[in-house]
Formats: structure tokens, C-alpha cells, sequence
């Protein structure tokens, strides 16, 4: 079974095509995946479909075996990755219900297998521009012709959860002019670049973290308050990313598919 695009299901979306779709088990040499992949034709593409964290949500993410996850994409040779995920919001302008399309992050997990590479053969994948560009623009291009709410860039805090941040440390992360906080887009979008598949993260912005401030009526984020705006929102993202799958090229057209090249001075 081979599938060109892939997706991971983040908290709230754990099916993506309910009819003429096939289950699949992949073993991995890093262990299993989240569980059971979903194959199904969209716009005549074969698509791959992941909850990250299960399908029962068994798995917190900082359990989640992301180079399996990733491996498994890869496996069944998937070129365009998708990472829809459910993330607060650190910036007044960026609204519950809004998309952000990132386009960059910042780690602040630990403890994480973030490599394939551990040796011998020494690889330093670049990580300036961590989303695939041409992946970025056509989801952009398409939240624009839906009429989606939608931020056309963003960068996204990664914390390692489960918890969620105090307010000490929501401020630390807005001051540094942050718009997004997850805790699930590192290592995964860098594990995707090493592997050298097209990764492109869409949030869906589903609270404001601690609040906002001056506006002691906006209550900080809570698990269940996250599961019902992604729900409410969930049919618009399957809209988002259908009508992107519908514009995909028929091959990969940016420097992810020869990051390794220069990863390793290849010549």
C-alpha cells in the first residue's frame, strides 16, 4: 500500500475520510506508530491519515513515537506532509476559529527523540526556514479563494506539555512577539525536513492560553474547551486541506526533497 500525501490528526480530528477507506498496521524500525494508518482517494490522490496522539487519545505529546510516525509516512512513500494541529493563540489579532499558516517555531520541549541521525554518519539538517514554501503558498492561496479566516504566517512555541503554561510563562512567550503555542510541531516538522518530505503545519487556534490580558472574562485554555472549538472548526480544515490536496503538483518542486545535499556536504 503506497500513499503520496500524509496527515496527522491533532487533538479533536481523529478520522479524516469516513467512506472508501482502508486500515493499515506499519511496523517501523523505531517502534510503532500513534496506531493504525487510514489509506483513502482524495481528488484522486492516495492519502495517509494519522492521529497523532490515537485514535482514543492515549497519547500525551510527550509520549508521542514521532520518528515512527514520521517513518511510517515515509515508508508508504509519502512526499506532501500535512500537520494540522489544535494551538492557543499569544496575540490578541489572532483569534479563536483563525488558521495560521506557520512558518516558524521555536523548541521548548525536552527529552524528545528529534533525530534519525545519531551516527556514524554525522548530519546537520538546515532548519532556517523550517516549512516547505511551495506547501505554505498553496495553503495560503487556498484559505484565500475559501474564505477562511487565516494568518498567512506565524511562528509557533512548542512546549512540551502535558500541562498548560502559567501566566509567567504565556508572557515570556508573547513578549518575545510569538503568535502560536503548541506542543506537538517539534520535533515533527524537523524529523519530516531530515527525511526530506514536504511539512507544512496549519493551527487552528482554539483559545488564548492564559487569556487575555485586561479582559479577565476570557478564561485561560482548558482540555475540554480546546476539543469543542476544534470540533465546531473541524469541517472547515477538512475544506482547507481537500481543496489543497486538489492542487498539489505531481512532484516536488523545493529544496525539502535534497535536504540531506547539503545536510551532509554531498555533492
Amino acid at each position: 500500500m503506497q500513499a503520496e500525501v500524509g496527515i496527522f490528526g491533532g487533538s479533536g480530528f481523529y478520522t479524516f475520510a469516513e467512506e472508501q477507506c482502508q486500515e493499515i498496521t506499519v511496523e517501523t524500525p523505531y517502534g510503532a506508530p500513534s496506531d493504525q494508518l487510514t489509506i483513502a482517494t482524495i481528488a484522486g490522490r492516495k492519502v495517509a491519515f494519522l492521529p497523532r496522539h490515537g485514535k482514543k487519545h492515549q497519547l500525551p505529546p510527550h509520549m508521542i513515537n514521532y520518528r515512527a510516525n514520521l517513518w511510517a509516512m515515509k515508508q508508504l512513500g509519502v512526499k506532501w506532509l500535512f500537520g494540522p494541529c489544535a494551538a492557543g493563540s499569544l496575540d490578541p489579532k489572532v483569534k479563536p476559529g483563525d488558521f495560521v499558516i506557520c512558518d516558524q517555531f521555536v523548541n521548548r520541549t525536552w527529552g524528545r527523540r528529534d533525530t534519525f541521525f545519531d551516527g556514524p554518519v554525522t548530519t546537520h539538517i538546515g532548519a532556517a526556514d523550517p516549512y516547505c514554501p511551495q506547501l505554505r503558498r498553496l495553503a495560503v492561496e487556498t484559505a484565500e479563494r475559501l474564505g477562511l479566516p487565516y494568518h498567512s504566517k506565524g511562528t509557533v512555541v512548542t512546549v512540551n506539555g502535558p500541562r498548560f503554561s502559567t501566566r509567567a510563562e504565556s508572557a515570556e512567550f508573547r513578549s518575545h512577539g510569538w503568535q502560536v503555542i503548541n506542543m506537538t510541531q517539534y520535533p515533527e516538522a524537523i524529523l519530516a525536513r531530515e527525511l526530506e518530505i514536504c511539512y507544512a503545519n496549519i493551527s487552528l487556534i482554539t483559545d488564548y492560553d492564559t487569556g487575555l490580558e485586561g479582559e479577565p472574562e476570557v478564561e485561560p485554555v482548558s482540555h475540554e474547551a480546546v476539543v469543542e472549538v476544534f470540533q465546531t472548526n473541524l469541517g472547515k480544515l477538512r475544506e482547507l486541506l481537500f481543496a489543497i490536496i486538489a492542487r498539489l503538483p505531481q512532484e516536488q518542486n523545493c529544496s525539502c526533497a535534497s535536504a540531506l545535499k547539503s545536510a551532509r556536504g554531498e555533492s
